[in-house]
């Protein structure tokens, strides 16, 4: 099977803590270039996204900080005042960097205003916040706080971040007081910062813009071979071979090859209560194009698959428990064979009601062992990874001793129980940790999901429908992802293409039902889905 057609590590998909960020400014400052230089091409990048995409008819009020993100700011109130926008200048602070003093004087010569007392929070010109950037490690203070409280309250969404709003941690895109400063955009420059993709930064980042500072290919270089990378509507493409950097680009069989030869994959899914989460999972998986389609399910929707999906073959039906669990007892070595990936846990139950005492819940340890050998792709999800969680030392000592790649895909309450160890930790990190330490693909989902590999590897989506939070849709991700590795193998950035996949097929629906969602993703990729 050849190997995935890597993302390229550039600009377009790096993902930077703020002082990664600060370390390669300074590297470029070493090498010889201004600070000055550096700054003018940052703000005249704000500068020009403002005149091109912002109302700034009723003017601009400038917030400058101390130190050089409030330097950028005061470039860009000059530029807007050449331009002919109205703009005022406010900063809370007696003292600046000397380059932010110089560009402040520059400012008044030119005969910008400055405000000597607050700005009413209620003031219809356009806020652009320029107070701290990256470099922010506590709350800006009460004052400040409250004003930006009093803005979002009174003008909501009428505030533009210049690289990071105010109150907002780069790195983890939590707040560092109170609250934090309300965008309606910010405007990254150079590289995206970590902590204004993760989910508790989302609803102060607004839309996010990238301005591309042109950084040098040898700069980047020098970041560590892990460095996150995020994926966006830009990658989610069809195209021929030679486009290459496309992370969708699945590896395909030759055209004479027949359906046993483009994936063969097995979906264990379903109980007495959650019959539909199978029939869910069994969309995903058709949508997938996989060769060869068969599940194991609990006996009476076994015997009505046909008139739903005709072309999936039954291999088992399963007794449930009293409780209504599936059970996994019958679940024989020969059912695995010839196969090229499994899919467990959708709808099976968590088993809790178990009476064998082995610790994983409807059914003994013995019964899980056939998965545990199994050579192929085994993809957990669901009720599969919380019956894992109940194993004696939480299911990682299992994952460590399968022989074939493994895809785990919890979302955070599933990640706690399966690793309690690491729920502490952020996200990106959480989901290293865990990858490196079961040797599985991890894809922590959330509003913009992450997935880890077991050599390091890491991939953060950048858009997803908030409206894709629905139950159901995870069970057609489970199918759909188990049915692109049954054909394209169990590399973790098979993983990372199939949940871009997911995510923006429900970009395209206002309110993305599970059905809807696996009728696009059978389409195949319609090409890039805006922003």
């Amino acid at each position: 099977m050849p190997d995935p057609v890597p993302v390229p590590r550039d600009a377009d998909h790096l993902l930077v803590s703020g002082g990664q960020m600060a370390q390669l400014e300074q590297q470029l400052f070493a090498s010889g270039l201004p600070i000055e230089a550096l700054m003018e091409k940052a703000a005249l990048l704000v500068a020009r996204h403002l005149l091109e995409h912002e109302p700034l008819q009723s003017g601009v009020l400038v917030l400058v900080g101390p130190g050089h993100n409030g330097g950028d700011a005061l470039v860009v109130a000059r530029e807007l005042h050449l331009a002919g926008v109205a703009v005022q200048i406010w900063s809370p602070f007696e003292r600046h960097k000397p380059l932010t003093a110089a560009h402040l004087g520059h400012g008044r010569w030119l005969g910008i205003p400055l405000l000597q007392e607050a700005p009413d929070p209620a003031d219809g010109a356009l806020w652009i916040d320029g107070l701290f950037g990256i470099g922010q490690r506590q709350g800006p203070g009460d004052a400040i706080e409250n004003l930006l409280l009093a803005r979002q309250q009174q003008r909501p969404h009428h505030l533009l971040a210049v690289d990071v709003p105010t109150g907002l941690c780069a790195d983890q895109g939590i707040c560092l007081g109170a609250g934090a400063a309300v965008a309606h955009c910010t405007t990254t420059i150079g590289l995206v910062k970590t902590g204004l993709v993760q989910d508790p930064a989302l609803a102060y980042v607004g839309q996010l813009v990238r301005l591309d500072l042109g950084l040098p290919p040898a700069l980047l270089a020098g970041l560590p071979a892990n460095q996150p990378l995020a994926l966006g509507p830009k990658d989610h493409q069809a195209g021929p071979p030679q486009q290459a950097g496309h992370l969708n680009q699945w590896a395909t069989s030759t055209p004479a090859a027949s359906k046993y030869q483009r994936g063969r994959l097995l979906v264990i899914a379903g109980s007495s209560p959650y019959r539909g989460a199978a029939a869910l999972a069994l969309a995903g998986a058709s949508s997938s194009g996989c060769g060869s389609l068969r599940a194991a399910l609990p006996a009476p929707m076994g015997q009505s698959l046909w008139q739903q999906f005709p072309h999936v073959v039954v291999n088992q039906e399963l007794d449930c428990s009293p409780a209504g669990d599936l059970l996994l007892e019958d679940l024989a070595s020969a059912t695995l064979e010839r196969l090229d990936a499994v899919l467990i846990g959708p709808g099976i139950g968590a088993g809790s009601g178990a009476s064998s005492g082995s610790g994983i819940g409807a059914g003994g340890l013995e019964d899980w062992q056939p998965l545990q050998a199994f050579e192929g792709l085994l993809v957990i999800d669901a009720d599969g990874l919380n019956r894992l969680s109940q194993m004696e030392g939480g299911g990682l000592a299992w994952l460590q001793q399968r022989p074939g790649p493994t895809w785990l895909t919890p979302h955070p309450g599933e990640f706690a129980r399966l690793f309690p160890q690491w729920v502490g930790l952020p996200p990106l990190e959480a989901a290293q940790q865990a990858a490196q330490a079961s040797g599985a693909s991890v894809l922590l989902k959330g509003a913009r999901s992450i997935v880890a590999a077991a050599d390091g590897r890491r991939w953060q989506l950048l858009k997803a429908n908030p409206r894709a939070a629905r139950a159901g849709l995870g069970d057609v991700l489970a199918g759909y992802a188990a049915g692109r590795g049954s054909s394209a193998g169990g590399d973790g950035q098979i993983l990372a293409a199939a949940a871009l996949d997911h995510a923006l097929a429900g970009c395209q629906l206002h309110r993305p039902s599970p059905p809807e969602v696996a009728a696009i993703l059978a389409a195949g990729p319609a090409g890039p889905v805006s922003n």
